[in-house]
């Protein structure tokens, strides 16, 4: 039996050589059939190529197409199922537009509305999961099922065709027993019938292949349907916040400086301030514009209205440690100011100073988040990211700086 059919395949390749290289002529079939070959070829490339081009435009992102499918190939062989989403482009948009909206907070207008968008978008995400789901419910498994039964079956017809045609052929050529040519002709016209109707089955599928195509349509219009809605409602949102931005008053906004902050400047360092002079009664702080710009013709009322105590030290250098001065009661300068005393003013309530550092470089920022300043800057301390860097404020910005670039002064708590 092994060589009959060993026998046979080598009567078949006699054959197709001869038919294609010594000019032989095999058994020819009428036009019907080989036009139904054509469309059935045709079919089956259309099948396979509409599966992938469907597939990609459901999802569009080969990457994570690519990401996806070693996850899953991952999981078989591990034996551990993983769910693996596609990640819709909406959603993603969504999930940031969300974040930020809500690190903004509830008093920013511009951030509500980000939450606003950001919602739709997650919304437009799950419509456009259930369209994926809908078409490869009802188009794609019944194109996969065309493709691994009804086409798989017509082709293997077909290829048995053809080895009975060329054994067919073969046996008549070399004018072998009227027996043996009988049972090949009655395989040839077995397999002849066989390959028609299964020819004719699918191409004659038109109905069915038609209702898949009017369900795909269906499931887009679903979908442009319900983001149509969404995005109305969407924008009829954001209108009305935008009119609500407009209409609110303007808030008048002051920069502080570095003394509203406590912070040091380069006098400060030099000990020309007199921030912690004492004045006879109360601590209250001494100008330096007003000790800097003092008449000369005023030197001795003022020596004569102020003493110097005799352990602070001389006012020859502005590097000295500040010291103290005390008014002799009843005493006043000649020249006072008219204007308020500020020994009148209370005295200012000592502030804790905030964890701070000075610049010891120029740092440009090269990332979003990030804090640039120049050199000198003084920078208030919020909090430690890790060993390579900071977080601070400077002049109402907020971001990360390198903790090289920088000398603390006083260290976060």
């Amino acid at each position: 039996m092994a060589f009959a059919g060993l026998k046979k395949q080598i009567n078949k390749c006699n054959q197709y050589v001869t038919e294609k290289m010594g000019g032989a002529e095999g058994t020819k079939l009428d036009l019907d059939f080989m036009d139904m070959e054509r469309k059935t070829d045709v079919t089956y490339e259309l099948v396979e190529e509409l599966q992938t081009k469907t597939k990609e435009f459901l999802q569009p992102n080969p990457t994570a197409r690519a990401k996806m499918a070693a996850v899953k190939g991952i999981s078989k062989l591990s034996g551990q199922a993983k769910s693996n989403t596609y990640p819709q482009p909406e959603g993603v948009l969504g999930d940031c537009m969300l974040l930020y909206g809500k690190k903004l907070g509830d008093d920013s207008m511009f951030g509500s509305a980000l939450v606003e968008m950001g919602e739709s978008l997650k919304q437009m995400a799950d419509v456009k999961y259930s369209l994926d789901d809908n078409i490869k419910q009802n188009f794609l498994e019944p194109l996969h099922y065309l493709q691994t039964k009804d086409l798989k079956e017509v082709m293997h017809h077909r290829k048995k065709l053809q080895g009975r045609r060329l054994d067919f052929d073969c046996k008549r050529r070399r004018q072998a027993k009227d027996e043996e040519i009988k049972a090949a002709e009655d395989k040839f016209a077995e397999s002849l019938q066989l390959a028609q109707m299964g020819m004719f089955n699918l191409l004659e599928n038109d109905i069915e292949q038609i209702s898949q195509l009017a369900t795909f349509a269906d499931g887009l219009l679903e979908y442009h349907t319900q983001c149509t809605e969404i995005l109305r409602t969407l924008t009829e949102t954001l209108h009305e916040k935008r009119d609500e931005a407009v209409g609110r008053p303007k808030v008048e906004f002051v920069p502080k400086t570095l003394a509203d902050l406590n912070i040091e400047g380069v006098d400060a360092v030099n000990g020309t301030n007199f921030k912690n002079s004492v004045i006879s009664t109360r601590p209250t702080p001494v100008s330096r514009s007003t000790s800097k710009t003092q008449p000369t013709h005023n030197k001795s009322d003022l020596f004569d209205s102020w003493t110097i105590n005799s352990g602070s030290s001389q006012l020859s250098s502005p590097q000295h440690k500040p010291y103290q001065l005390e008014l002799h009661p009843g005493q006043q300068s000649a020249n006072a100011s008219p204007l308020a005393s500020p020994m009148k003013s209370p005295a200012r309530t000592p502030m804790t100073k905030a964890p701070c550092c000075t610049a010891l470089y120029d740092f440009d920022p090269e990332n979003p988040g990030e804090l640039g300043f120049k050199e000198n800057d003084v920078i208030t301390l919020i909090n430690k990211i890790d060993e390579n860097w900071f977080e601070g404020s400077l002049n109402g910005r907020t971001g990360y700086f390198p903790v090289t670039y920088v000398r603390v002064d006083i260290p976060l708590p």
